[in-house]
């Protein structure tokens, strides 16, 4: 039962950070040619959710939003939080 908590909480991580790399490539895309924009909070949003890792690489990789604190700061910050909660229920599934 572990095994399959495990394996559908990677698979959702990696698609949630998928989903986060291309928001930002999407709303940059929208932003160029002045089109309607992907609200900041459904951005945020998926970046709490699990999804922070892809939209600080986005943010980075499409030059997006990074001017803007909520983002520039926040996102690294929500990264770590993720990455501090892994650490503490790491051993409950390996």
């Amino acid at each position: 039962m572990d095994n399959i908590i495990l394996i559908t909480t990677i698979i959702y991580l990696v698609l949630i950070n998928i989903v986060g790399v291309v928001l930002m490539y999407v709303d940059k895309s929208r932003a160029a040619s002045k089109k309607w924009r992907i609200p900041e909070k459904t951005l945020l949003g998926v970046a709490i959710i699990g999804g922070s890792l892809g939209s600080t690489i986005g943010m980075r990789l499409f030059k997006h939003k990074t001017k803007h604190q909520k983002f520039n700061i926040g996102l690294p910050v929500i990264v770590l939080v993720h990455i501090a909660i892994i650490y503490l229920i790491k051993d409950r599934f390996l």
